[in-house]
C-alpha cells in the first residue's frame, strides 16, 4: 500500500485545510467542493484527510460497516446481535468519473432472483463509503445518472437498488468531497447545492511558497516513507485536535444573535432554499471548537459564510463566484446585536450607501466603459460598416439580456454521452424493445426474458414454480433517453457586423443558446472570423463559463473571411470526431453572410458550406442582415449548409420551435 502525502505538510492552501479539518470536525457540516486549476495539490489535500480521521467500530462481519451502538434495522447482512464489533480506521472510497451504476450503488445477482428467489446482492461504493468519505476527483464530468443516484443517496442517507421487483437498501452515509476544474465544465446546482462548503485554490505566486512545495514533493517523491516519519508528529497533533474539538462539539452554544447574524447574511446574498442557513450554523459551530471555545462568536460566522455561501448564491452560470466582503462586513455589523435600536441612514442589507458604485462596479461599470467609442486601428478593408466608421478594430459590445430559448435538437437517434438535448440510445430511459444482451447483463427486459425461457420448460424438466434459466433466455432492454451534442457557434465578427447595437443584440442570442446548452449538458466551442482569418475562440469544452467569457471580449472590425471561419469550423469538427466519434454535433453560424477577401468569396463560402452538407451535420445559420436593402445571403448559406436561416429578431422561443421542425422536417426529406 502506498504512502500518502502527509495533510500537514501541504504547503499553503489555508481555507482548503481548514474546509477540510471542519468536515473531520462535524461531518453534519456537509463535504467539501474544491474548485481551482490543475496542479494545485486539490487531490492530494484531499487524500491525505483519511488518515486524520479518528477510526470507528462496526459491527464484525457486516459488509455495510453498521454502527455496533444502534445497527441498521434493515441491513442486508442483518439482523445484528448485540456483541461482536471491530475497530478500523475511516475509509476514503474513490469513485471514478467512468464508474458504472452497478459499481456505485452494487449489483443484484439476476439470474438467481429469478431462479431462486434470492436477494445475492453484491455491495458498490456507496456501502463501502458508509460513515467515511465518497471522493470524487472531476465531478464535474459524472455522468448525470450517477448524480442522479449521488443525490438520492445523499438525500436519504441511503441507497436503494430496485431490479425488477426486487429491492434491497442499506444505508449510506458519507463524507462527499469532490474537486473539479472550472475550465472543464460546471456541476449541475443539484448536486452543487449538496456540497456543505467550497473552497477556490490556486497555485501560489510566491516564489519563496513555490520553492518549498517543490522541495517537499522532491523529498516525498525519494522517500514516501521517510518523509511521512519526519512529519508524524505534525500528523498526531491534528489529529488529537481533531478529536477533542469533536468531543467539544456537543458544548458549542450558538447564541440568538449569531443565529440572527447567520440569516441576515443569507438574506442579503439571496441564496436558494434554507439548506445555507442550516450548512452556516453547522460550519460556525464547528469553527468554535476546533479554536477550542464553547460560544460562537461574529469572526466563526463570518468564515463560515466566506465557506458555505459562494457557490450557493450564483444566479446563473455566467455569474462569478465568490461574495462581496464589504457588503458582508456590513451586514454582520448591522445585526451584530450591539445596535439592534439604531438604525442603518444607508438602509438594510448593505447595498446601499456610500460603496455602492465600486462594488457594482465590476457588473455596473466595467463593460459599459467600453461603450463610448472605438478604439482606431488601421484597416485592411473599404467595406462600409453599419455605424458609418472606418473599418478599424470595435471594441467589445455588451451583450444584450439573454432570454429562454426553445431546445435545438440534431435530428435522429445517437448513442452519445448523456445530456439533455437529442434523442439517444441509453442505459437509462423510457423502455423501447429488447435485445439479445452484448456482454454484462445491465437492465433486464423480464418480459422478454420469461417470453424466451417460456417455450423450454418442459424440455429442461421443470418440476417446480421457478423458471428453468439459461444464459440464452437473458434478454437486455433497449433503453431510449437524450443525449448532450457539440455546439459549435462560428461567429462574424467583420466590420460589417460592427453596428454596437446590432452586435449586442448577436451577443445576447449567443449568451441566451450558451445558457441552453450548460442546462442541457452540452460541450460547445466558438469559432470567430474577421480581419483576414478565422481564430479557434474556445475549442470544445463542457465549460460553457469559458464560452461566454470569451464572447463577452469579443472584439469586431475588419474583412469578412466567411470561408476561412466555416473551413476552420469544418476543421474542428473533423478533429473532434476523432475523439468522441458519438458526440453528434450543431453548427450554429451568426452572421449576414457578406463575404469579402480574394476572388469570388461568397462562392468560396459557398463551397466551404457543402462541405457540413455532405458530412450531415445539422446546422442553423442566424441572419444579422439589416437595413433596407437586404442581400438574402445567409439564406443561400444556409441552403448550401443543408440546415435552416432564421433572423436575429425571429430568435426566440416560438421563432426556434418552428427552427427545430424545419431542421428535423429537411434532414427527414434529405435521408
Amino acid at each position: 500500500m502506498s504512502t500518502p502525502f502527509p495533510f500537514t505538510a501541504v504547503v499553503g492552501q489555508d481555507d482548503l485545510r481548514l474546509a477540510l479539518l471542519l468536515n473531520a470536525v462535524s461531518p453534519a457540516v456537509g463535504g467539501v467542493l474544491v474548485r481551482g486549476e490543475k496542479g494545485t495539490a486539490k487531490s492530494t489535500a484531499v487524500r491525505a484527510l483519511s488518515a486524520l480521521l479518528p477510526g470507528v467500530d462496526v459491527v464484525a462481519g457486516c459488509r455495510f460497516s453498521c454502527d455496533p451502538a444502534a445497527p441498521d434495522p434493515a441491513c442486508p447482512d442483518g439482523p445484528h446481535e448485540p456483541g461482536a464489533y471491530e475497530s478500523r480506521p475511516a475509509r476514503m472510497v474513490e469513485l471514478p468519473v467512468g464508474a458504472s451504476e452497478d459499481r456505485l450503488v452494487g449489483a443484484l445477482d439476476i439470474e438467481r432472483a429469478l431462479a431462486e428467489g434470492v436477494k445475492a446482492f453484491e455491495p458498490g461504493l456507496l456501502a463501502d463509503a458508509h460513515r467515511g468519505i465518497l471522493y470524487v476527483d472531476e465531478v464535474n464530468l459524472l455522468h448525470d445518472h450517477l448524480v442522479d443516484l449521488l443525490l438520492d443517496a445523499a438525500a436519504m442517507g441511503a441507497s436503494y437498488v430496485e431490479r425488477e421487483g426486487v429491492s434491497v437498501r442499506h444505508a449510506a452515509r458519507f463524507l462527499l468531497v469532490g474537486t473539479m476544474n472550472p475550465e472543464e465544465g460546471e456541476l449541475r446546482p443539484q448536486l452543487l447545492d449538496r456540497f456543505g462548503l467550497t473552497v477556490e485554490v490556486a497555485a501560489s505566486r510566491e516564489p519563496d511558497q513555490r520553492v518549498e512545495v517543490v522541495r517537499r514533493r522532491l523529498a516525498y517523491d525519494d522517500d514516501p516513507a521517510g518523509f511521512a516519519t519526519r512529519w508524524a508528529g505534525e500528523e498526531a497533533a491534528v489529529r488529537q485536535r481533531i478529536v477533542a474539538a469533536r468531543e467539544l462539539l456537543p458544548s458549542v452554544r450558538l447564541g440568538d444573535g449569531a443565529l440572527r447574524q447567520i440569516a441576515a447574511t443569507c438574506a442579503a446574498f439571496e441564496v436558494d432554499g434554507m439548506r445555507a442557513d442550516i450548512v452556516m450554523a453547522r460550519t460556525a459551530t464547528a469553527l468554535a471548537a476546533w479554536a477550542g471555545r464553547t460560544e460562537v462568536l461574529a469572526e466563526d460566522v463570518r468564515q463560515a459564510a466566506l465557506l458555505a455561501l459562494p457557490h450557493r448564491r450564483r444566479r446563473n452560470p455566467f455569474d462569478a463566484p465568490g461574495l462581496d466582503e464589504d457588503k458582508l462586513d456590513q451586514t454582520l455589523e448591522e445585526f451584530s446585536g450591539e445596535d439592534d435600536e439604531d438604525p442603518d441612514p444607508d438602509g438594510p442589507g448593505g447595498g446601499g450607501g456610500g460603496p455602492a458604485p465600486e462594488d457594482g462596479g465590476p457588473q455596473d461599470g466595467g463593460p459599459q466603459g467600453g461603450d463610448t467609442g472605438a478604439r482606431p486601428e488601421a484597416g485592411e478593408d473599404g467595406e462600409p460598416q453599419a455605424s458609418g466608421a472606418g473599418a478599424g478594430e470595435q471594441a467589445p459590445a455588451r451583450a444584450s439580456e439573454p432570454f429562454r430559448t426553445r431546445v435545438l435538437s440534431v435530428p435522429g437517434i445517437g448513442e452519445g454521452a448523456a445530456g439533455r438535448r437529442s434523442r439517444a440510445r441509453t442505459e437509462h430511459g423510457r423502455t423501447t424493445g429488447a435485445r439479445r444482451p452484448r456482454g454484462t447483463l445491465t437492465k433486464l427486459h423480464l418480459a422478454a426474458t420469461v417470453q424466451a425461457a417460456a417455450p423450454h420448460q418442459r424440455a429442461r424438466g421443470r418440476s417446480g414454480p421457478g423458471l428453468v434459466l439459461r444464459r440464452d433466455d437473458l434478454r437486455q432492454a433497449n433503453r431510449e433517453g437524450r443525449e448532450g451534442n457539440l455546439v459549435l457557434f462560428v461567429v462574424d465578427a467583420s466590420g460589417s457586423m460592427a453596428a454596437r447595437q446590432r452586435m449586442s443584440a448577436v451577443k445576447g442570442a449567443v449568451l441566451s443558446l450558451l445558457l441552453d446548452a450548460y442546462q442541457r449538458r452540452d460541450k460547445v466551442g466558438l469559432v470567430t472570423f474577421r480581419g483576414a482569418a478565422a481564430d479557434v475562440a474556445l475549442p470544445p469544452t463542457s465549460s460553457v463559463d469559458a464560452a461566454a467569457s470569451r464572447l463577452e471580449s469579443l472584439p469586431t472590425g475588419g474583412r469578412t473571411p466567411l470561408a476561412a471561419g466555416l473551413l476552420r469550423a469544418h476543421d474542428v469538427l473533423r478533429v473532434e470526431r476523432l475523439r468522441d466519434p458519438a458526440r453528434r454535433a450543431l453548427l450554429v453560424v451568426v452572421t449576414d453572410g457578406r463575404a469579402t477577401g480574394g476572388p469570388e468569396p461568397v462562392a468560396l463560402a459557398g463551397r466551404a458550406a457543402r462541405l457540413f452538407a455532405a458530412d450531415g451535420v445539422a446546422s442553423v445559420v442566424v441572419d444579422c442582415e439589416s437595413g433596407p436593402v437586404r442581400l438574402g445571403l445567409a439564406g443561400q448559406l444556409a441552403g448550401d449548409l443543408g440546415g435552416t436561416a432564421v433572423t436575429l429578431d425571429e430568435l426566440r422561443a416560438d421563432s426556434i420551435a418552428g427552427l427545430v421542425k424545419d431542421v428535423q422536417g429537411r434532414s427527414r426529406r434529405a435521408a
